[in-house]
């Protein structure tokens, strides 16, 4: 049997198999076991999953993920606080350097960014076309600022309950809370936990 034979029958071929990298989920997958009872309902609620984060994703002005590997940007970081100044850039006040990928991202895998639109979070310091740093690790606990789809649309708004109920609240008077019903879908993306304000 010549090489080329034996190249043409078992063993890994360049190029076979799945890709690795994103899904249509917005991560990396597993592979997992499940018990064979539940394969129908685990890959019917794998296949809305997907429509959501593909509704997510066209909905949305624009979203991103950090880099997988970032450049280090150290930037000096000086002591004590300014008032209505800037200290002098001498070396005496200068407490440390500063990443802004370790300032900003604790857990790059879960991390996603989304850029805000709207006005009904100008309170919580989100404004329009500001930058939001959303973690989906983060338990979307009452008080969080949230990134959630009700009906396949998205919002971002702070998590609130009142006795049973659900509430998206907005932070401007001008905006209406949103009660979610038991007729409303709600999906949580994540918990906002930074935001990129141009000044």
């Amino acid at each position: 049997m010549s090489d080329k034979q034996k190249n043409n029958h078992g063993g890994s071929r360049f190029g076979a198999g799945r890709k690795k990298g994103s899904s249509v989920y917005g991560e990396t997958t597993k592979a997992i076991r499940v018990p064979e009872s539940m394969v129908v309902e685990i890959k019917a609620m794998l296949n809305q999953r997907k429509l959501l984060f593909k509704s997510f994703a066209a909905n949305i002005m624009s979203i991103s993920f950090p880099s997988e590997s970032p450049n280090s940007r150290l930037i000096p970081l000086f002591s004590g606080k300014v008032a209505a100044g800037f200290p002098s850039p001498a070396d005496d006040y200068i407490e440390k350097t500063l990443d802004l990928n370790d300032l900003l991202i604790q857990r790059p895998a879960a991390t996603f960014f989304v850029r805000a639109e709207g006005e009904s979070m100008l309170g919580a310091g989100i404004h329009p076309n500001d930058i939001l740093v959303v973690d989906r690790s983060i338990e979307p606990i009452v008080g969080k600022i949230v990134i959630c789809a009700l009906n396949g649309e998205l919002t971002v708004k702070r998590l609130n309950n009142i006795g049973d109920e659900i509430i998206l609240g907005a932070e401007n008077p001008a905006y209406s809370d949103i009660v979610v019903k038991k007729d409303i879908e709600l999906v949580i993306w994540g918990v906002v936990t930074n935001v990129i304000h141009a000044v």
